[in-house]
């Protein structure tokens, strides 16, 4: 099965995290299939950048987010872009 989730950066007590797409065998920071993230929550205004088009199309494709990141993600507006790139994909299906 294939996750997004986070990777942990940064240094002791100063965390960043990648999101990444992964195998759900994967450790933690093992190796990852890409990157569709970024998010720095010890900036200030919190730092969060999605590559749109990237998360959408793996979600897509049956990966599955994990609780921190379908939050994030539902943040920056990307789980709106996948309900309706789904919903799309859907009437496309029915014509």
């Amino acid at each position: 099965m294939v996750k997004i989730r986070l990777k942990r950066l940064g240094a002791t007590k100063h965390a960043k995290y990648r999101m990444v797409v992964v195998d759900s065998r994967t450790r933690r920071d093992g190796r990852v299939l890409a990157e569709v993230g970024y998010y720095d929550p010890q900036r200030e205004p919190v730092e969060l950048r999605v590559k749109e088009e990237e998360a959408v199309h793996w979600l897509l494709n049956g990966a599955q987010p994990s609780e921190t990141v379908k939050s994030l993600l539902g943040r920056a507006g990307t789980l709106a872009a996948f309900e309706k790139a789904k919903a799309d994909a859907k009437a496309a299906k029915a014509v």
